[in-house]
């Protein structure tokens, strides 16, 4: 259980002073330019890159780009990509960048892509789950809310709702949700957070709405051939929710405000790759988020003949 963080009271939610105390603390550690937007220009090549806003903490350290496929077939479904929604989250933003320079090319005959790799750009720099207004924005997919990141990547996609038909939302779980995040969400709140377990190895989170256990599942089968796979705990859970089938867990993630849960795609998930474990390194996290989206991508094909 967390009992202590080095800003606010217990037990009492932050006010805007404590938010400006976190925010001082934060710097960036690495270059959002150099690690994603030289990536982006390069592939111009072969996608569309659309400039679909600016954060104002620094409009011009942190523009917002997504990758289309260039004129949008109507007769195909569209596949909506999403990375670093919380920003220290990397291998959702490389993963979503690699699958772009090496596997897209595979289904551009198929589906229209809509892929915005690195949602909170100042979340990547300073390796946050935050927003500089101590606000997640993972938590802020509702219309006219808190984070300007979630609200710039709902309006862009908003066009291209009714043809969206699957949505990735890439993740990870590091071992920082427990020695800085969830402390800080309680401290924040004024609220007590208890530990979880940290699970070792990836898993996917479907949406309880719209769960489509075979779609998770094969998302699973693919990725076991780069990485290892989490297992329950000793409760039969992962991070606290039942699990529904090997590597499989459920969130109800409309009412959660949650990425995954602001379009209407039929086949939605969320995945969570663990790169503190031992037995994974940087690339191969990478291509897991890889594996990930062509598992579902190939299932879904094969449901669609």
């Amino acid at each position: 259980m967390h009992t202590h963080y080095p800003i606010g009271t217990p037990g009492k939610p932050w006010t805007q002073d404590e938010k400006a105390i976190w925010r001082k603390q934060q710097s960036c550690s690495r270059s959002y330019r150099t690690e994603v937007l030289e990536k982006l220009y390069k592939l111009n090549h072969k996608l569309d890159l659309h400039h679909y806003g600016a954060l104002n903490y620094n409009t011009q350290r942190y523009p917002l780009f997504a990758l289309c496929t260039p004129k949008f077939k109507p007769s195909l479904p569209s596949v909506l990509i999403t990375g670093g929604v919380h920003g220290y989250e990397t291998s959702g933003v490389q993963g979503a960048i690699l699958f772009m320079q090496d596997a897209i090319d595979r289904y551009t005959d198929h589906f229209n892509f809509i892929v915005a790799p690195c949602v909170s750009p100042w979340g990547y720099e300073t390796i946050n789950r935050w927003n500089p207004k101590a606000v997640d924005p993972n938590r802020s997919f509702f219309d006219n809310g808190p984070s300007d990141e979630a609200n710039a990547i709902m309006a862009f996609v908003k066009p291209y709702q009714s043809r969206l038909l699957a949505h990735f939302d890439l993740h990870e779980t590091t071992d920082t949700d427990n020695s800085e995040f969830r402390p800080a969400l309680a401290a924040r709140d004024g609220i007590v957070q208890d530990k979880w377990e940290i699970p070792d190895g990836f898993y996917t989170v479907g949406d309880s709405g719209r769960a489509k256990l075979d779609f998770q599942k094969a998302i699973i089968k693919s990725v076991q051939g780069v990485t290892h796979i989490a297992p329950p705990d000793k409760h039969g859970k992962l991070i606290g929710s039942d699990m529904v089938s090997d590597g499989v867990i459920l969130y109800d993630k409309r009412s959660l405000h949650l990425c995954g849960g602001f379009t209407d795609a039929e086949y939605v998930t969320t995945t969570e790759v663990y790169p503190d474990s031992p037995k994974a390194n940087p690339q191969q996290c990478n291509r897991a988020q890889v594996a990930a989206i062509c598992g579902g991508l190939d299932y879904i094909l094969s449901t669609q003949v």
